[in-house]
């Protein structure tokens, strides 16, 4: 047994010197260490050898297999290097490197981080909800008559079972007010989801940021005073802006906000960005219906709220002319605004 064990190394280390190539290394393996290889089969006649010899021999053994599997690592080592070394070949290493091509942020994100940057500044905490909303929380609690062209399924995505895909995230506004008492002051902002047709202006998803005031003796000079600076704050001190008298089912007054631009490559424009106004009595009224409290009577506080899109947004700040550009994620494109 131990004369067979050190010529079985000893042929192993012979015949390693000839292998060539990884797969050769492979048959090797297993030829000698594999479940059918010959040092295997040796070591299965263990159980013959004499008792007073199975310590010698055992070491015997596990010298010849640590020999062999030492042997096949230099050998795999060995092929990699010259493989390496064939792959370097002809290589000019004088030439210069290639620039890797650092990532940044998507313009919408960079929008979104500065606009809550700004409010954030002013006061206002984060707050989010879910994207799947119940008819309460997305129509009746702002308001919103069962005739409303809003809750039609030809404007909302309905699920079977009642639920819808989030219109607007004035529902984040909603879910705050019932889980906290005024004062409130949030930002919202989150995907929304409309059936409108998709073009240059228009997506089925998109992205909101909503705000919401409510204290004691919140006036409307509050919200102008709010909106006024965070348009100046987001594009320069010397911006205009104006509101305009509208209407919205969950403020009154509402109004709708212009701010006078520049977009790239184009004359000075009026632009409407966004909706606000006072938060209609009614609204409060179904707060404190859900709360089962007081705390969110009109007579006790007031409070305003406002929604923009961020595509909008987006779209004026770089004079993106359409908004599938902002999905579309090519890289030539995108590229243009890394910061």
């Amino acid at each position: 047994m131990e004369q067979e064990l050190k010529a079985l190394l000893a042929t192993a280390l012979s015949e390693i010197t000839a292998v060539s190539s990884e797969p050769s290394l492979e048959d090797f393996r297993l030829r000698y260490l594999g479940k059918k290889g010959l040092l295997t089969a040796l070591s299965s006649k263990m159980r013959e050898v004499p008792a007073d010899q199975r310590s010698s021999v055992g070491a015997l053994l596990n010298e010849a297999r640590d020999g062999i599997s030492s042997a096949i690592d230099q050998k795999k080592s060995a092929l990699q290097a010259a493989l390496d070394a064939l792959q370097a070949a002809g290589l000019d290493i004088t030439l210069p490197g290639r620039p890797l091509p650092t990532g940044g942020l998507h313009p919408m994100t960079q929008v979104l981080d500065r606009a809550v940057s700004i409010l954030r500044r002013m006061g206002f905490a984060l707050a989010t909800g879910p994207e799947v909303e119940t008819e309460w929380h997305c129509f009746d609690a702002l308001n919103t008559p069962a005739d409303h062209p809003a809750r039609n399924e030809s404007d909302t995505f309905y699920f079977s079972n009642g639920l819808l895909l989030r219109t607007h995230t004035s529902s984040v506004q909603v879910r705050t007010m019932q889980q906290q008492a005024p004062p409130v002051r949030i930002i919202a902002p989150g995907s929304a989801f409309r059936r409108d047709e998709i073009d240059a202006t228009h997506l089925s998803a998109f992205n909101q940021l909503e705000g919401l005031y409510v204290a004691p003796n919140v006036s409307l000079a509050d919200l102008k005073g709010t909106l006024s600076h965070f348009f100046r704050a987001l594009f320069g001190p010397n911006t205009e802006i104006r509101f305009r008298p509208h209407f919205f089912p969950f403020t009154e007054p509402s109004y709708e906000v212009d701010v006078k631009l520049t977009p790239k490559g184009q004359a000075p424009r009026w632009v409407e960005l966004l909706g606000c106004g006072m938060v209609d009595p009614a609204v409060f009224e179904a707060i404190c219906n859900s709360r089962n409290d007081e705390v969110y009577h009109p007579d006790r506080v007031t409070g305003f709220a406002f929604g923009m899109g961020l595509e909008r947004l987006a779209m004026l700040q770089w004079g993106i002319p359409d908004i599938r550009h902002l999905i579309e994620n090519d890289v030539r494109f995108l590229s243009q605004f890394s910061a």
